[in-house]
């Protein structure tokens, strides 16, 4: 009822209370002695908690009354009932007159349902639902009850009324519509074969049907109106304090609670077990152990759509989770969606059973229907339950991924799902891609996507730091080389714009712009398709083919490579050989005494008085000199460099650390220049000097040691030279042009172009591996300079020997000219000691000078062909092969004929 006695006054408590003792009287036909249990088990329906169910208005209840007796046929029973309950309006003594009618029409049901059981049944127990023998009563009340004479009064009892609707089976409870804040009744079980205890100590039996106190017990609207409160136990249990015997759960009440387990709600019998993580029946009902299993599964459903709800609701609320994660919340809940849709069949069918008043064996909702009806839910909720576990923790392109793993699968439903959820997940990272390949836009303030920027670079360092591509974001479905292009398209496109100054309409671009940009699914589906493929190669090639067109023909990016070919690597001989001759004379100065304007003037000369003349003037603009850093004891030679300006775009390509690499090479190229620049002059010197000399027969053996060692050295130098120009630039400068000739984007130009650069550094014995071999080879060089200072130190002296013999020869010519003697024995005595004193001085020092850079040379390059022997690059073995062609190193070294390097030189032969 809507009000309690206990609220009530203690004049109308006492009055409510004694209309009542006389109304068990009545109904019971006990003495008043007898009915003190039946007064305490009315006063607990009477004052136990309910909310007001939706039918609360008493015009609708009274006419749905009607309607069934109608339906029934019983069409002069609905006049009878309407005329009572005008009747009951015109008096008012009742004021929750709704309920009252309410109550009878549960009872009315209650007994026309049960009409057939035992007549021993009480009247009262039949109006009670889920009222039983399990109640604790003393065992003198266990005694069938009468039914009270009919009364004369206007107003029927409610056995009466009972009575007068006894075929009004099909009205239905609206339990649906009434919410119990109470505890919840104690279910019974609906095995084949029940039993019952009635009120006068029998056993009865029902087969096949369910147990007759599961509609009242929805229907009373109230969970604690089962049993008095002194009999209820911590659990809902009802027992008999006889034989402990308990009620078990109508299989509806179990469907009906199953219903609210379907949406994750507890039920009135089957709570959510936090030890366990799953929804249990309670332990103390009695539901068999096979109808547990049963509820257990179905409660399944409970328990997974409760999974994937609090994932959506979570992460919906996560403002960081993405536009990826979004849709992916967006498709779970469009599933669950679906699901809702099964459970409000199920309660609209679970409602039309209940107002059509059908039984659960003849075509109602029942356990194993139920069970048949959520197996393809489950079933669903099962692989969304499994993508949400997979999917914690990730976002963007790792969340598709994740999704995509489920894709290959065997089961065409959970492809189909999986698709279907893949297609909403990708949808962000198809629209985000297409602006990056279509326009270089990039928005991703969550950092989903696979390509990221970073706006703090500027603009020369666009293409090698802006952009990069995030790893752990590229979705499998997408392979990494396409992952690589997609990147390089958008940065082309930002590239041209930003540092290119470039907004020409790119060749093709707008008719691959009209490709369908709604098929999402191209990404994850090409191994059924090749769309995907196909529109990402085509935007790239257009893309990198135009940048590529705008740096060769705007920029010039193939002269300045050739201009760095010839002036930076030594490929303009013409041009090197002249600079080197007019910077000979600074350059023998020491490094401090060089002045930067000197030698750039030097430069511009050495420009116009060769073929370098003739190159582009930007080019030449931009050929400048450069002095290294100076040590103690450094000359020109040692810091002197040509420098390199580039600017612009064409310094994505030539980088500053390009240039470094660069610089070396060149510091390399020209030191090795300059040796045999130096053997050049060594070389003349001695050829000159050989003409001169040979009138002084003494220098003869000086001079062919000299001619010797030259020629051990113009041959090292000459081999070593051919090695740097040959083998090592030219081939490498060949194989650049083909790969930048070839080259389908601006990354494989730059990668050309450092794998040039880095072949030349390690064939140049300029990485960090070969620093032993350069600094043997610098050594040698060393050497060849000292050769250099010795020899023109022995022919100075020769040739102030030579002219002093000379003029001894003219003096003796002009005293025969003036008719005197030619000599005398004083001047020829002289001339004498001052020979002899000469070859005295000069040969003993000279000879044994010239034998110790002999054979410091020779033990120099017996060491650098052992360590280039046992290098790593091919081309340097075949170095030391060319140099010591005769084995004349060989026959000397023990360590060059190791089985080893024979076998490895025999291999390379």
């Amino acid at each position: 009822m809507s009000s309690r006695p206990s609220s009530r006054g203690a004049g109308d408590s006492g009055t409510v209370q004694t209309l009542l003792r006389k109304l068990c009287c009545k109904i019971t036909g006990l003495p008043e002695g007898e009915i003190q249990p039946y007064f305490q088990h009315a006063c607990t329906i009477l004052s136990s908690n309910f909310s007001t169910p939706a039918e609360s208005d008493e015009h609708q209840v009274s006419e749905r009354i009607r309607r069934i007796l109608v339906c029934q046929g019983r069409e002069r029973d609905a006049i009878r009932f309407a005329e009572l309950h005008r009747k009951l309006q015109s008096q008012g003594l009742v004021k929750n007159r709704w309920a009252v009618l309410y109550v009878l029409m549960s009872l009315s049901e209650n007994e026309s349902k049960h009409a057939k059981e035992k007549s021993s049944s009480s009247l009262f127990v039949r109006g009670i639902p889920g009222y039983s023998t399990s109640t604790p009563f003393n065992a003198g009340m266990r005694r069938p009850f009468k039914a009270p004479p009919p009364s004369s009064d206007n107003i029927r009892t409610p056995s009466q009324m009972s009575n007068n609707t006894t075929a009004s089976s099909g009205i239905s409870s609206i339990h649906s519509d009434v919410r119990s804040d109470g505890p919840t009744p104690v279910p019974q079980s609906f095995l084949p074969s029940t039993t019952f205890v009635s009120m006068d100590g029998e056993r009865s039996h029902k087969h096949g049907t369910m147990s007759r106190f599961a509609d009242a017990l929805s229907k009373t609207g109230s969970d604690n109106a089962i049993v008095p409160r002194a009999g209820r136990n911590q659990t809902g249990m009802m027992k008999s304090q006889g034989d402990n015997t308990s009620f078990e759960i109508p299989e509806r009440e179990l469907v009906r609670d199953l219903v609210f387990i379907l949406q994750g709600i507890e039920g009135k019998w089957i709570k959510f077990d936090v030890t366990k993580d799953a929804y249990k029946a309670d332990k103390q009902v009695g539901i068999p152990q096979a109808v547990r299993l049963l509820v257990s599964g179905l409660s399944e459903c409970g328990w997974l759509l409760n999974k994937v709800k609090n994932y959506v609701e979570t992460r919906s609320a996560d403002k960081t989770f993405g536009l990826v994660g979004q849709s992916f919340c967006a498709a779970l809940h469009q599933e669950l969606t679906e699901y809702y849709r099964l459970i409000a069949v199920l309660e609209s069918q679970l409602q039309e059973d209940i107002d059509q008043g059908i039984g659960m064996n003849v075509s109602g909702i029942s356990l194993r229907r139920l069970l048949v009806w959520t197996f393809d839910p489950l079933d669903r909720l099962k692989k969304l339950a499994a993508l949400v576990d997979i999917c914690k923790g990730k976002k963007g392109g790792a969340l598709a991924s994740a999704i995509y793993s489920y894709l290959r699968h065997g089961d065409p439903f959970t492809r189909s799902l999986v698709k279907h959820i893949l297609t909403m997940v990708s949808q962000p990272i198809y629209a985000t891609l297409l602006r990056w390949i279509y326009d270089g836009e990039l928005e991703d303030i969550h950092d989903e996507f696979f390509v990221a920027s970073d706006p703090t670079v500027r603009n020369d360092r666009l293409w090698h730091d802006k952009y990069s591509l995030r790893k752990s974001m590229i979705p499998t479905f997408i392979t990494t080389d396409q992952a690589r292009r997609i990147l390089l398209t958008g940065k082309s496109i930002n590239y041209l714009r930003q540092v290119c100054l470039d907004r020409s309409p790119i060749k093709g671009r707008e008719a691959a712009i009209k490709v369908d940009t709604s098929h999402a699914e191209w990404m994850f589906t090409q191994d059924l398709s090749n769309n995907f493929l196909n529109m990402i190669d085509r935007v790239y090639k257009e893309t990198s083919r135009h940048l590529l067109d705008v740096l060769h023909s705007k920029y010039k990016f193939m002269d300045h490579l050739k201009a760095m070919r010839r002036y930076l690597l030594l490929g303009q001989g013409d041009f090197i050989r002249h600079l080197m001759d007019l910077l000979e004379e600074d350059l023998a100065k020491p490094a401090s005494t060089l002045y930067l304007h000197n030698l750039t003037g030097i430069l511009e000369t050495a420009i116009r008085g060769t073929n370098a003349q003739f190159d582009d003037l930007d080019i030449l603009k931009r050929l400048d000199v450069r002095l290294l850093e100076v040590s103690p004891g450094d000359t020109g030679w040692d810091v002197f460099s040509l420098d390199y300006h580039v600017d612009g775009p064409i310094r994505t390509v030539f980088t500053p650390e390009c240039m470094i690499m660069y610089l070396r090479v060149f510091n390399f190229l020209w030191r090795a220049k300059r040796m045999e620049y130096v053997l050049a002059l060594i070389w003349k010197n001695q050829i000159f000097n050989a003409k001169l000399l040979k009138s002084i027969p003494e220098l003869s053996t000086i001079l062919h040691q000299c001619h010797m060692l030259g020629s051990e050295m113009v041959h090292f130098i000459q081999q070593t030279q051919y090695y740097i120009s040959f083998e090592v630039l030219e081939c490498s400068w060949h194989e650049l042009l083909n790969k930048v000739k070839e080259a389908e984007d601006l990354d494989c130009v730059i990668a050309a172009h450092e794998t040039f650069l880095d072949t030349v550094i390690t064939r140049c014995l300029l990485d960090e591996q070969s620093r032993g071999i350069l600094t043997q080879l610098r050594t040698i060089f060393d050497l060849i300079i000292g050769f250099q200072q010795a020899q023109d130190s022995f022919y100075q002296t020769a040739q102030q020997e030579l002219m002093a013999r000379q003029h001894f020869a003219k003096l003796q010519k002009q005293r025969s000219d003036q008719g005197d003697w030619g000599l005398t024995e004083e001047l020829e005595e002289e001339e004498r000691k001052r020979r002899i004193e000469f070859l005295k001085t000069v040969i003993p020092t000279t000879r044994p000078k010239f034998a110790v850079l002999a054979q410091s040379f020779q033990d120099m390059v017996q060491q650098f062909l052992v360590m280039v022997t046992s290098h790593q690059d091919v081309s340097l073995r075949f170095l030391s092969f060319r140099l010591d062609f005769n084995e004349h190193y060989k026959g000397r070294e023990p360590k060059l004929q190791s089985p080893a390097n024979y076998q490895r030189m025999k291999k390379l032969t």
